[in-house]
C-alpha cells in the first residue's frame, strides 16, 4: 500500500499550497513534475530533498533509476488520487520532487570570457520563460537573467516553467533582479546590450554579436522599457530589429529570443571556422 493514501495528508496539502508563489518563496523551494525533467534536474546537480511517486502510474519498479539517485530525499508513494491532487500537469507520469528554487544573485553569476546572456524583461508567461531557457540552453548561453521594471515578471521557481523549460532551468544560470541593477552589472562587466525592439537601428544580420553580447526582449504586448532604449554614449548597447517581411510587425517574445540566440550562435561559429582556417 502506497505512504499517503489520503488528500487531507498535511503533506500534500502543503504540496498544493507550494504552487502559489508566495508559498514557494517563503519556503525557498520548487516543484518539478516528470521524469525528463526531474532526471535533467540530477544531472544539473540538484538534490531534492522530497520525492513523491505514484506506483499505479510509474509501475512497481523505477525503470529510469530515480529513486536510487536521490539517496538524501525523503521517499513518499502515494496513491493515484493523491498524485491527481499534488500534480499540476494535465498527464502525469507519477513523479514530484520538491527542491531548492533555482537561481543565484546578479553578482554570483559566472561567466565564460565573450559571454552571451539572455535577459527577459517583464516576461509573465511561464510558457514563455520555459521556451527562452530551452533555447538558452541548447545555444550554450551563459546564464538568463529576469529583469523586472514596472511590471511584475514570473519566477523560476514557477513550476509551470520548470515544465515548459523541460527542467533545462536548473542546467542555465538563472538569476533575476530590477532592470537598473541588471543595466549597471552589465556596464560593470562592459556586456553590450542588444535590445530587440520593432524600431530596432540595427538589423539582426547587421548586429556583431560575436563578442560579449547580452540579448534584451520584452513583452510582446508593450515591448522593453525606456530604461533599454537609452543606452547613452560610450555605453556600447544598440538596438536590433528582426525583419519581418509579411503582415506583423513582432514575434512571440521566445520566438524573438531564439532568432537572435542562433544568429549569435551562427555568427560565434562562422567567426571561429574564420580564425581557424
Amino acid at each position: 500500500m502506497p505512504d499517503l493514501t489520503s488528500t487531507a495528508n498535511p503533506r500534500v496539502k502543503n504540496l498544493v499550497r507550494l504552487r502559489t508563489r508566495r508559498h514557494r518563496d517563503a519556503a525557498g523551494v520548487t516543484l518539478i513534475e516528470g521524469r525528463d525533467e526531474l532526471a535533467l534536474a540530477l544531472d544539473a546537480g540538484v538534490a531534492p530533498t522530497e520525492v513523491y511517486w505514484a506506483p499505479d502510474l510509474v509501475g512497481d519498479r523505477d525503470p529510469a533509476g530515480l529513486l536510487d539517485r536521490m539517496p538524501g530525499a525523503t521517499r513518499f508513494s502515494v496513491s493515484r488520487e493523491v498524485f491527481a491532487r499534488i500534480a499540476y500537469r494535465e498527464s502525469p507520469d507519477g513523479w514530484l520532487a520538491v527542491a531548492s528554487a533555482p537561481g543565484r544573485p546578479l553578482e554570483e553569476l559566472e561567466l565564460r570570457p565573450g559571454p552571451l546572456v539572455l535577459v527577459a524583461e517583464g516576461i509573465e508567461k511561464p510558457g514563455n520563460v520555459g521556451a527562452m531557457l530551452r533555447t538558452a540552453e541548447a545555444c550554450g548561453a551563459d546564464a538568463v537573467v529576469i529583469a523586472t521594471a514596472d511590471r511584475a515578471g514570473t519566477d523560476f521557481a514557477n513550476p509551470n516553467v520548470v515544465r515548459a523549460s523541460k527542467g533545462t532551468v536548473f542546467a542555465v544560470p538563472v538569476a533575476s533582479a530590477t532592470t537598473a541593477q541588471v543595466r549597471d552589472w552589465l556596464r560593470r562587466r562592459a556586456i553590450p546590450a542588444f535590445v530587440t525592439t520593432p524600431a530596432g537601428r540595427t538589423e539582426l544580420a547587421a548586429a556583431d554579436l560575436t563578442g560579449p553580447a547580452a540579448i534584451v526582449v520584452g513583452t510582446e504586448a508593450t515591448g522593453v522599457t525606456d530604461a533599454w532604449l537609452d543606452g547613452g554614449p560610450g555605453s556600447g548597447d544598440r538596438t536590433v530589429v528582426i525583419p519581418m517581411h509579411g503582415t506583423v510587425n513582432s514575434l512571440n517574445a521566445s520566438i524573438a529570443a531564439a532568432v537572435v540566440l542562433f544568429e549569435a550562435v551562427r555568427q560565434r561559429a562562422a567567426a571561429a571556422a574564420t580564425s581557424q582556417s
